[in-house]
């Protein structure tokens, strides 16, 4: 795996090597002794808490099957609740916070793709005690939103990684679809991608509606000659994007953010040029974490700083070994 060199990392293993650790441990924080023969992996004996996730994902998106994978898989294994819960409208994800800080949840994981729309409610979290966690999208405001730590991928970083990769393909003319407007995690992407190479072109598209995603795709390869490189912000979309270039007869080739199998193994078989991708499991699965470790010690990791989990380039020189694990459903 070939990782872009971010301002600021904080390895994952630092994270999970912590997990390791405590596992080891009492609940009244002592080692156990030699005499218990726990196993390695068990359930956690500490009392069990109820973490509310909320994000900002669309229905049947894999992307977000893969972050609730890896977050009910750390609930699993740290005797943990875990409610799952999504909505792209921002005003509705809002709702169902407050529901949660009403309830008296123990921990609150969430996505600040639209922050504006999330400061009251988790000021609310905030006074009422509940502990907050952000993933995905939004670190540059996750803590003063309240958040104690936020997990996911430097945005703006990536984007450029983009458009350095697509430069030295010689490429001077992409296409940044956004599939969700107002999604400041999306418009990071692209802004990025547009600080390397000045003239791409964003095109906006309705990202739960993939017959409009592929007819405006097409429309613009038919419109836009020039158009040497489609940056779709998801797999889907990359997915659609590449139709859409067999249909119009378009060179366009196709780079991509985020991963599941079906774009892996188009990597693999070279229709997709690369994906960007930021790991969605470990985003979840830390992201639990967290909150589990906060709840049994007061933890707070990262120290004010964002904890990287990409990004890293995955193309046809790696990509077999990554399709491995995205047909497991962990990248």
């Amino acid at each position: 795996m070939r990782w872009i060199e971010p301002k600021f990392r904080y390895f994952a293993g630092m994270v999970l090597a912590g997990a390791l650790l405590l596992t080891g441990c009492s609940a009244h924080g002592g080692r156990q002794v030699a005499e218990d023969n726990a196993p390695i992996g068990q359930v956690a004996t500490t009392d069990r808490i109820k973490v509310a996730m909320v994000t900002h994902g669309a229905p049947g998106n894999t992307f977000w099957d893969t972050i609730r994978r890896g977050a009910q898989e750390a609930a699993t294994k740290d005797n943990v609740e875990l409610i799952y819960s999504s909505d792209p409208e921002a005003g509705k994800q809002a709702q169902l916070i407050e529901q949660y800080v009403v309830q008296g949840v123990d921990g609150i994981i969430v996505t600040l793709a639209k922050p504006g729309a999330m400061k009251d409610v988790l000021a609310k979290a905030e006074e009422a005690g509940i502990p907050i966690v952000s993933i995905n999208s939004g670190g540059e405001v996750s803590a003063a939103m309240g958040a104690f730590a936020h997990f996911g991928s430097d945005e703006k970083l990536a984007g450029e990684a983009v458009g350095e990769r697509l430069k030295a393909e010689g490429k001077a003319s992409p296409i940044c679809v956004i599939h969700e407007q107002g999604n400041v995690g999306l418009e990071a992407r692209c802004e990025g991608v547009k600080k390397v190479i000045p003239a791409t072109e964003n095109l906006y598209v309705q990202g739960t509606d993939m017959t409009q995603v592929a007819s405006t795709i097409t429309a613009k390869l038919q419109t836009s000659q020039q158009a040497d490189a489609v940056v779709a912000l998801d797999a889907p979309i990359a997915l659609t994007a590449a139709a859409s270039t067999s249909e119009t007869g378009s060179g366009a080739v196709i780079a991509s953010f985020d991963l599941n199998a079906e774009l892996a193994q188009a990597i693999v078989d070279r229709k997709i040029l690369f994906s960007v991708d930021q790991q969605p499991w470990l985003q979840g699965y830390m992201a639990v974490d967290a909150l589990w470790q906060n709840h049994r010690g007061g933890f707070e990791i990262g120290g004010g700083k964002d904890i990287l989990t990409g990004p890293a380039i995955v193309d046809s020189a790696n990509g077999e070994a990554v399709l491995e694990f995205a047909q497991e459903g962990i990248r």
